[in-house]
């Protein structure tokens, strides 16, 4: 099998995401990440996304609240920054950027109750 030197990146990086998931996921023991591993992650979330065609805002907003800050080796989550991913879209390859990890535990979620609720009477919130 021949592989083009592109090819052979992707590949590389997505061993890297399935050896860094399976730690992460270890039910015995699970082992917190280092910077590659978390990077192999982002990236392979990206690239998957595209792939199924999903917005390159959306998937920047959702690989960047991946992580919680516990599940990463200390000073990872803090060097994660301004993380580009060349991804292929259905309408040809674009460039997506991850600015900064967000804790997805300080990120309120939205109520749907409230939302609904707010929506019968008319007000906004």
């Amino acid at each position: 099998m021949h592989l083009s030197p592109h090819e052979q990146e992707k590949l590389l990086i997505y061993v890297a995401a399935d050896i860094a998931a399976k730690r992460r996921l270890d039910p015995v023991e699970p082992v917190k990440l280092n910077y590659p591993e978390v990077v192999a992650l982002i990236s392979v979330h990206i690239m998957e996304g595209a792939r199924r065609g999903k917005p390159v805002l959306d998937l920047a907003h959702e690989a960047a609240r991946l992580f919680y800050p516990g599940e990463l080796m200390e000073g990872v989550f803090e060097m994660v920054r301004d993380l580009q991913v060349e991804a292929t879209f259905p309408d040809g390859s674009k460039l997506c950027s991850v600015r900064e990890l967000v804790d997805p535990s300080l990120v309120p979620v939205p109520d749907p109750e409230a939302d609904s609720a707010s929506m019968a009477t008319g007000e906004q919130t």
